[in-house]
């Protein structure tokens, strides 16, 4: 990870990984999207089929995925399937979100973090910097150790 810088916000979002303009809050359901033609910020559930979202992401600025328990993985699933759809808005891992989380959370494509309780920034850092070298491919684009083995 090149980046060292956190970016820290003012708001809810802990740490931010892009440089464009912060979008709002997803304060509208993934229901609720497929119903309004203006809607660019959405919240998934854990059971939400973000597949539904598929067709609407040219117009989604922010899609945020709620972990209400650290235990609940299905918000990986989602953003890998909105990333290997080609989204390229900001998505946002909310809720019971935990240090140990946060290189494979990244890994999957999430690129915003808003944990209910603030992570503590150098544990963080150390958390992001976890793994140099990664042995399977995901959507970050890093080149996977049998690759390098190879060149």
């Amino acid at each position: 990870m090149a980046n060292t810088d956190l970016g820290t916000s003012p708001d809810d979002v802990q740490f931010r990984f892009r440089e464009d303009e912060m979008a709002d809050h997803g304060a509208v359901t993934v229901d609720a999207v497929l119903e309004q033609s203006n809607a660019s910020a959405v919240r998934i559930e854990p059971g939400d089929d973000a597949r539904l979202l598929l067709p609407f992401l040219d117009r989604l600025a922010l899609v945020e995925v709620n972990f209400p328990s650290f235990a609940d993985g299905r918000g990986y699933s989602v953003a890998r399937i909105l990333r290997e759809a080609g989204y390229e808005g900001e998505l946002r891992a909310v809720g019971d979100v935990l240090i140990d989380q946060l290189s494979h959370m990244r890994r999957c494509g999430f690129d915003s973090f808003a944990p209910d309780k603030r992570l503590d920034e150098e544990d963080a850092k150390r958390a992001f910097a976890t793994w140099d070298d990664v042995y399977q491919r995901s959507v970050d684009g890093r080149t996977t150790i049998p690759e390098l083995r190879h060149e």
